[in-house]
């Protein structure tokens, strides 16, 4: 069986729920601790309120990779998917609290809107707390043929978007 050719993907990580800043490290490394998925570039993580789901939720901390992958979109969904669950992501409320999320932003240019899997990510052009990073990151970068800096310059939450620092931050420390 022949291999395919590597692909380049972004992929977003998200959580809001436990040790968020140690959760995403941790994440990172489990997504490209395998021989088919190697980690490319990593963003600067930030800090955003909630978008979406129920009111009062913890803040997130978000960030987006660049990896390099010989999986076919279903098997790097699934992949990230036993990521997520490997860290006790619970799935009872929509867009609810979460240890963690990741989503498949890109996958090189492939398109497609199915059921399961929908690449580009419907959402991400509108989404700072994936924009942002992404344009830090890369600055280069489109998204549906953007710029993914123009598109985080019009993100609606944009100005609830900060860089984390983690000698600011009170919630993973249990207060």
């Amino acid at each position: 069986m022949t291999e395919s050719a590597p692909v380049k993907a972004i992929l977003a990580l998200g959580s809001n729920l436990g040790e968020r800043a140690d959760t995403l490290s941790l994440a990172v490394a489990d997504l490209v601790d395998r021989h088919d998925v190697r980690l490319c570039q990593v963003s600067q993580v930030v800090q955003t309120k909630a978008v979406g789901g129920p009111a009062n939720q913890p803040d997130f901390l978000n960030m987006v990779i660049e990896v390099e992958t010989t999986l076919s979109p279903y098997e790097l969904l699934a992949h990230c998917n036993a990521v997520e669950n490997k860290h006790h992501r619970v799935r009872e409320v929509h867009w609810g609290p979460r240890t963690l999320d990741v989503d498949i932003i890109t996958y090189g240019d492939l398109e497609m809107d199915e059921e399961r899997l929908t690449i580009p990510h419907k959402l991400a052009g509108e989404r700072a707390f994936v924009l942002q990073p992404w344009a830090w990151m890369d600055p280069d970068a489109t998204l549906r043929g953007e710029s993914v800096v123009d598109l985080a310059q019009k993100a609606v939450d944009a100005e609830d978007l900060q860089p984390y620092s983690p000698h600011n931050d009170a919630w993973d420390e249990g207060s």
